[in-house]
């Protein structure tokens, strides 16, 4: 009979070309796909309710599939995980209704961008973070932040060969987190995601905290929809998807 899988997964995407499957290259969709084909001895499609891009991570990313299967989920969390590489970890797996989808049901996103911000760098989370030596003004930040909040068009921090119909997202909750002394955290939760969206948001916020900008220049670039006013692009290691809500 024909199942529909809910899987919720975590992964450290540093050693894969995204999520996305591609003709060369590892992915994080391709390593599942294949794994379930094993399991299941049928070819599947894995629906991500997200691309991230090389490098970025997730904590909750959400995938469905469909096939034709007696097996139980906690059969596919135990057998993919005894398949699937230690950077790839299945959280969860649940049937769902055979009309759901993990990307066109999704209600909200939740992505986290962490910066180390001091002197010294770090060995261990310099696949994990952005590492800045030069001094943050986390409040200067968290005051730009704010304009974010509130439903705007996002075209001045969309990136190219975005996948949509509309640059206009509504964006439920975005501000900084001093998670220690050294350690920023971007934190912003919204109905949908330009590409390249909260990376481009990040490279400018870190602007505001280096002095370069104000927050009403902020402002103003946001309003400006024009990508060439915006920061630069921060890079992609220290962005986590954090969790998908339906």
């Amino acid at each position: 009979m024909l199942n529909n899988f809910k899987l919720t997964i975590e992964y450290d995407g540093t050693a894969y070309n995204g999520w996305q499957r591609q003709k060369t290259g590892r992915t994080i969709q391709g390593e599942i796909e294949k794994a379930i084909s094993v399991i299941t001895q049928q070819k599947v499609t894995l629906t991500g309710a997200g691309r991230t891009d090389a490098g970025v991570h997730a904590l909750g990313q959400v995938a469905n599939f469909v096939c034709d299967t007696m097996l139980e989920p906690g059969a596919f969390i135990k057998g993919l995980n005894s398949l699937l590489p230690g950077n790839i970890i299945i959280r969860d797996c649940v049937s769902e209704h055979k009309d759901f989808h993990s990307r066109y049901d999704a209600k909200s996103k939740i992505y986290n961008y962490r910066i180390l911000n001091r002197e010294i760098p770090s060995a261990i989370e310099r696949h994990y973070t952005w590492f800045i030596r030069k001094k943050i003004d986390v409040e200067a930040m968290q005051k730009a932040a704010l304009h974010l909040v509130g439903t705007h068009d996002f075209k001045a921090f969309e990136g190219t060969g975005s996948p949509r119909k509309s640059t206009i997202r509504s964006v439920s909750r975005a501000g900084i987190i001093l998670k220690k002394v050294d350690l920023i955290i971007f934190d912003i939760e919204a109905d949908g995601f330009l590409r390249f969206m909260v990376r481009n948001i990040v490279g400018t916020l870190v602007g505001v905290g280096l002095g370069k900008i104000t927050s009403g220049d902020f402002k103003g670039i946001l309003e400006s929809r024009d990508r060439g006013n915006a920061g630069i692009t921060a890079p992609p290691q220290g962005l986590f998807l954090v969790e998908v809500k339906y």
